[in-house]
């Protein structure tokens, strides 16, 4: 009875299709990935990053799982990686910010697995040391740049009121947020026109009654278009769209292309989460971690990251299905691009204080811009 009721317990943290008793099974996971507070479901970062890590396993015919932590603390996300490794994973991605601490703590316990940080860097609890060894790799993204283009081309395509809506003020989704502003302020530069702006952080990366109360009163005003920014935010911003009853509203898309989930998606905000991903698994797997193992990496523009060639990692997609928007080109768009891959035009990336803005801009900050 004990033992079973200890294979229970394990098994609540263990986020499969493998049966109740799973986790005290004998069968063994080499790769595994450790969801963020989000969940595989949600069209977005956590959805992505394992569907990197299930279909390249698939293909190279491994075996592989992934653990869902049962609380948003530094100790569930620890013992799930450590369950993930009791179950025989050698390679572990942990996408999110939130596994910084988590990364740090396990590092040097597990010298012989392999780690995969994801929009962070490893440090412990207080910031006071960040510190990366050999078995871990870190990948950052240049967000503010994909937030950028996507603020810029929704102005430059003639919307003038809009809205954000991120979930947790963390450092990706702040540069996000900034980069959105820093476009919008620059496009309406450009065309000589006023814009609005409304900035909100809805505390997690879930729909919340507040979060769709803000955009149901947004969009009902005379709000055109909202950056979901944060997984499933999107949820309050759809519901808050869907409200207004107004038929021409809009939203834009995060991490990934979102334009499948909603006719109402304008574009997204994308970074090469599948891309960067699936290569740090390439690399583990041709035994070659030694070139990226203990390094970290910041993906933006023209980059370059393990056996892939330079390319880009943040844009928004130009695909004929994708692409929304009806006065605004893409060579428009491939012309800003040469433009910051020049150095001709720079966007900040500092999340320290709200970016500047020109006279034609004003924005709400509903939420502090530092969180």
């Amino acid at each position: 009875m004990k033992k079973l009721l200890k294979c229970l317990v394990a098994s609540a943290a263990l986020v499969s299709g493998m049966g109740l008793l799973g986790s005290c099974s004998s069968k063994t996971y080499e790769y595994a990935l450790i969801t963020d507070v989000g969940d595989i479901d949600d069209e977005s970062f956590n959805q992505t990053s394992w569907e990197a890590v299930r279909d390249f396993a698939k293909a190279n015919k491994k075996s592989y799982q992934y653990y869902r932590p049962t609380a948003d603390s530094n100790d569930a996300r620890v013992e799930s990686i450590e369950l993930a490794i009791k179950k025989g994973a050698k390679i572990v991605v942990c996408p999110g910010f939130l596994f910084e601490t988590a990364v740090y703590d396990v590092q040097e316990k597990y010298p012989d697995v392999k780690f995969v940080l994801i929009d962070g860097d490893p440090h412990n609890a207080d910031y006071s040391d960040y510190h990366r060894t050999s078995n871990v790799v870190s990948i950052l993204y240049q967000e503010e740049i994909a937030g950028y283009l996507a603020g810029y081309a929704t102005v430059m395509d003639g919307y003038t009121k809009l809205g954000f809506c991120g979930g947790m003020a963390v450092p990706a989704v702040m540069r996000y947020g900034s980069g959105y502003v820093q476009g919008i302020s620059a496009a309406a530069d450009v065309k000589n026109v006023d814009v609005e702006v409304k900035y909100y952080y809805a505390g997690q990366f879930q729909a919340t009654s507040e979060a769709t109360a803000n955009c149901t009163s947004w969009y009902t005003a005379d709000t055109e278009a909202v950056f979901a920014c944060g997984g499933k935010v999107y949820q309050s911003v759809v519901e808050g769209a869907n409200a207004s009853k107004k038929e021409n509203v809009k939203w834009i898309g995060v991490d990934v292309d979102q334009s499948s989930v909603d006719s109402k998606v304008l574009t997204s905000a994308m970074k090469g989460l599948r891309e960067s991903v699936t290569s740090a698994l390439e690399v583990y797997a041709s035994d070659s971690w030694s070139d990226i193992g203990g390094k970290n990496y910041n993906l933006g523009l023209n980059s370059e990251f393990g056996k892939l060639a330079k390319k880009d990692y943040v844009g928004i997609p130009t695909e004929s299905k994708s692409w929304r928007f009806t006065s605004f080109t893409t060579a428009q768009y491939e012309k800003l691009l040469s433009d910051i891959k020049s150095g001709a035009l720079t966007v900040s990336n500092d999340t320290k204080a709200a970016p500047t803005v020109s006279s034609h801009v004003t924005v709400d900050w509903v939420s502090a811009f530092a969180g």
